[in-house]
């Protein structure tokens, strides 16, 4: 970017005017417009205003100057940046794909200028203090020996689900009581095609005052669930597809909608699979029971030939569900092998 220097001697050339003139008209010495034209010195405000009367406003000497800063400032704080930082992309390399891709930062530059672009996105000056920042949500996450976290994906993550919600149309405030009786509206939703599902949720759920939207999953970001009050006072609610079956998706949903019912979100928790405790306990039930009728569903299992495809179709429309409902409730109880019965259970792709 050129120094505002080098545009103000442009100026002198295309009107004819020396920089003795000059000085003289805005009442500082030559040397003074030298030191400025050789890019010596900066253009400071009240000289600005002096310009304002000779050349253009005011405004454009000042704007120009402070583009010209900000763009050196930038230039140094890439130099500046530590090893340690820079080698954060390689960890965040997926992510970044998929932010390039997503048009959240530009891929036409070098690995400074996306640590940069990444520290914007992030809203942090520096990425290596990212662990040490209480993130202020609730998420439901799935840790197990072969799957670890990654405190810098799972940061990026949860401002990807943020920025993926920020211009979905919702309810001024949370309203539990139409969520509640909304509830047999969102079961309804998962019949037919998906994308289409994901809308009418997007839709039930904007009405009950949550922004809802199905996010992209990441090594490192082990989550299946995620919900957070933001600064604005807006309720997010964001799911992945990770690992892929639908039983576990619509699971997951009414598992975080029983946190957002109990008033969950106001508290800052991770919700793993491997990890129990009342919270946790008490939206399993209430997925569970909103899904299948306990009561029903204790009849079922003691009924004859319960773990019957033709059985399990029956009884899934009898509660309203899809049948791959009812088998990922078998499976999982132990009433049938997680083998069984493969090619029954819908299986989403991010597409």
């Amino acid at each position: 970017m050129k120094h505002p220097g080098e545009i103000l001697q442009e100026k002198l050339n295309s009107s004819g005017m020396s920089r003795k003139e000059l000085a003289l008209r805005t009442n500082v010495t030559e040397k003074h417009i030298c030191t400025i034209v050789n890019g010596d010195k900066s253009i400071s405000i009240a000289f600005a205003r002096k310009l304002g009367y000779v050349f253009e406003d005011t405004s454009y000497w000042m704007n120009l100057q402070a583009e010209y800063d900000a763009d050196q400032l930038r230039l140094q704080e890439e130099h500046d940046i530590s090893q340690e930082e820079m080698g954060l992309l390689k960890s965040l390399y997926e992510i970044m794909i998929y932010f390039i891709e997503r048009g959240y930062i530009h891929n036409n530059c070098g690995d400074a200028s996306k640590v940069i672009q990444l520290r914007e996105f992030l809203k942090i000056s520096d990425l290596t203090q990212i662990p040490k920042i209480t993130y202020n949500a609730a998420y439901r996450a799935q840790l197990t020996t072969n799957v670890k976290v990654d405190p810098y994906v799972l940061f990026a993550w949860q401002c990807m689900c943020e920025r993926e919600t920020e211009n979905i149309s919702i309810s001024k405030s949370l309203d539990k009581g139409l969520l509640r009786r909304s509830i047999p509206q969102i079961k309804r939703a998962m019949f037919g095609n998906i994308n289409k599902g994901i809308k009418e949720l997007q839709d039930i759920l904007a009405e009950c005052g949550i922004a809802f939207q199905v996010v992209k999953n990441f090594r490192g970001a082990p989550v299946q669930g995620f919900i957070k009050e933001t600064s604005e006072g807006r309720l997010i609610l964001c799911l992945t597809i990770r690992g892929k079956r639908a039983d576990r998706f619509w699971f997951t949903l009414f598992h975080e909608i029983a946190h957002i019912l109990n008033g969950d979100n106001k508290t800052r928790f991770v919700d793993f699979d491997s990890v129990q405790g009342k919270a946790e306990q008490l939206a399993d039930q209430y997925a569970s029971d909103t899904l299948i009728s306990p009561t029903l569903y204790r009849k079922f299992i003691l009924s004859r030939d319960c773990t019957s495809w033709e059985r399990i179709r029956t009884f899934a429309e009898a509660n309203e569900v899809q049948p791959f409902i009812v088998l990922g409730r078998l499976q999982n109880d132990g009433y049938l092998d997680w083998s069984e019965y493969p090619d029954k259970v819908a299986r989403y792709d991010w597409a």
